[in-house]
C-alpha cells in the first residue's frame, strides 16, 4: 500500500533536477529537418471560450458504476492475492534505450521546439510492427504530490492494439508498461494487460478500447475508453493487480488456471463512468480523448479534453470535474448522492485533433493557462502545441518559415511532474520529457 509513500520527499526534487539538468539531451537535430512544405503555418485557434449553461455543461455530466466488492473479491480468491506496483517493478523484463542509442528515425519524432532533455526508445520487441501504439502517458508525480509511489519514480504509458491488423483476439485490446524510472539512465518496464470483471468476478475480459487519455491519482488509474458504449471512463486500482497462471493466448478463466494472452500480469477495472445523456455525439457528450491531472486546483481537479478528427470543422472541448475529498472515495472523482459528476469548468476551444491537454497556473496568475497539444491535419509529421487562455493563444515557432508544427510527431497526452517542473509526452516512437518553463518560453 502506498501509505509510507504519502511523507513529502521535497529534498529529491532538486537532486532530480540537477540529475536531469546535467543530462540534457541534444536530440533534436534530425527533429529539425522536417521541410517547410511539410509542417504548413497550422490556424490559430483563439482564445477559449467558456461553456456555463446547463445546455453546455450538461452533456459532460457522468454517471459513475463501481464494480460491487464481492465481484472483486471472487476474483482475487480464484486467482490468489493481489499484487501492487512494487512487485511488478521487481519482475520487469525490457528496457528502455536512452535517446542518443535510439534511431534516427526514432529522434526524429521529438519535438523540434522545445529540446527533450530526457527521451527513450521502446525495446525493439515492441516497436517491430505497428500493431500496438502508445497515446496516454502518467507518472508517480501524478499519483502522489511527492513524486514517488513508495520508493519508488514511476511512470505509466498506455498502448493499444490496432482493431485492423494482428491476431483477432488482441484486436483493440488495451495495455499499460509499468517504467521503473528509478536509474534515468536504463529505465526498465513490464507490460499489464488492462481486463474487466464478468459473470461476478467469476472471469474476465480484456479492455477493448483505444486507451487516449490516463491519469494515475492516488491509488487509482483512470483511462479513457471509446467501447462504442456511453463508457467515458474505466477506473483501475493499483493495488489490485493481479497475476495470470496460465501462459497461453486466451484471456480469461481457462482449464488449470487464468490466462492473458502471455502476459504475466493484468489489472481489473474497479469502477467507470459513463455519460449520463449517452454515447458520444457533435450536439451531446463528447467523444473521449485525452486527460491529465491539475493539482493547482482545490480539490485536485481531473482535466479533460474532447477527440474531434484533426483538420475538420467540428471545435473541441476542455473540462474538468473535481477529485472526491472524502478518504473513503481515494482517486475516485466528486459525485453528487446519486453518483453523478458534474464539470466545474468547461471551455470551448477553435481546433480539432487534439491528442494531449494540460492545465497549469503560473505563479500570480488568476487563472491557469490550457496547454493544448494536436495531431498536424495531415495526419502525419510533426503537431503543434498551443497555450490558450481566454484571452488568446500562442505557439512555438520553428524552420524557415517559422511553421507552428513544432511539437512531437503523432503526440499523445501530457503529464506534469510537478517535483521536477518537467512535462512528460511521447511520440508514435519515443518516451520523453520537457521543462514546463523551456516549454512556456518556447510559446513566447
Amino acid at each position: 500500500m502506498k501509505h509510507r509513500g504519502r511523507h513529502r520527499r521535497r529534498r529529491r526534487g532538486a537532486a532530480l533536477r540537477a540529475v536531469l539538468a546535467g543530462t540534457a539531451l541534444a536530440l533534436t537535430a534530425a527533429a529539425t529537418l522536417i521541410s517547410a512544405s511539410q509542417a504548413g503555418v497550422a490556424e490559430n485557434p483563439g482564445a477559449l471560450r467558456p461553456l456555463t449553461s446547463p445546455a453546455d455543461t450538461g452533456p459532460l455530466q457522468l454517471q459513475e458504476h463501481l464494480v460491487p466488492a464481492p465481484t472483486l473479491n471472487r476474483l482475487a480468491a480464484s486467482m490468489g492475492r493481489p499484487v501492487g506496483v512494487d512487485a511488478v517493478l521487481q519482475d520487469t523484463d525490457r528496457t528502455l534505450g536512452e535517446g542518443a542509442g535510439c534511431t534516427d528515425e526514432d529522434r526524429a519524432s521529438l519535438p523540434v521546439t522545445p529540446a527533450a532533455v530526457r527521451a527513450y526508445c521502446w525495446d525493439r520487441a515492441d516497436t517491430a510492427t505497428t500493431a500496438w501504439q502508445p497515446a496516454s502517458v502518467t507518472t508517480s508525480g501524478d499519483a502522489d504530490d511527492d513524486g514517488v509511489w513508495g520508493t519508488h519514480r514511476v511512470i505509466l504509458t498506455g498502448w493499444t492494439h490496432s482493431t485492423t491488423t494482428g491476431p483477432a483476439a488482441e484486436r483493440g485490446l488495451a495495455r499499460v508498461a509499468f517504467v521503473d524510472a528509478d536509474a534515468p539512465s536504463r529505465p526498465a518496464y513490464r507490460w499489464v494487460l488492462l481486463v474487466v470483471p464478468v459473470d461476478g468476478g467469476r472471469d474476465y475480459r480484456g479492455l477493448a478500447s483505444r486507451v487516449s487519455g490516463m491519469v494515475w491519482y492516488q491509488d487509482k488509474l483512470l483511462v479513457t475508453t471509446t467501447t462504442g458504449s456511453a463508457d467515458a471512463l474505466y477506473v483501475y486500482d493499483l493495488d489490485r493487480i493481479q497475476r495470470a497462471t496460465v501462459d497461453g493466448p486466451a484471456i480469461g478463466r481457462v482449464p488449470g488456471g487464468w490466462s492473458a494472452d502471455g502476459y504475466r500480469y493484468v489489472m481489473p477495472a474497479v469502477g467507470s463512468y459513463r455519460f449520463s445523456a449517452g454515447r458520444c455525439a457533435a450536439s451531446g457528450p463528447p467523444c473521449p480523448g485525452t486527460l491529465s491531472l491539475d493539482r493547482g486546483t482545490a480539490p485536485d481537479s481531473l482535466v479533460a479534453g474532447e477527440w474531434t478528427a484533426p483538420g475538420g470543422g467540428r471545435h473541441a472541448r476542455l473540462w474538468r470535474y473535481a477529485f472526491s475529498t472524502d478518504p473513503a472515495r481515494g482517486g475516485l472523482l466528486a459525485t453528487d448522492a446519486a453518483g453523478r459528476a458534474d464539470a466545474v469548468e468547461a471551455y470551448r476551444t477553435r481546433t480539432s485533433g487534439i491528442r494531449g491537454v494540460l492545465s497549469y497556473r503560473q505563479p500570480g496568475a488568476a487563472r491557469p493557462s490550457w496547454y493544448v497539444g494536436r495531431l498536424s491535419g495531415s495526419m502525419d509529421g510533426h503537431g503543434g502545441l498551443w497555450r490558450q487562455d481566454t484571452k488568446g493563444a500562442s505557439a512555438a515557432h520553428c524552420g524557415s518559415e517559422g511553421s507552428h508544427h513544432c511539437w512531437a510527431a503523432s503526440a499523445g497526452s501530457l503529464s506534469y511532474w510537478q517535483e521536477t517542473g518537467e512535462v512528460w509526452s511521447l511520440s508514435d516512437r519515443m518516451l520523453f520529457a520537457v521543462p514546463l518553463a523551456a516549454l512556456d518560453r518556447s510559446l513566447g
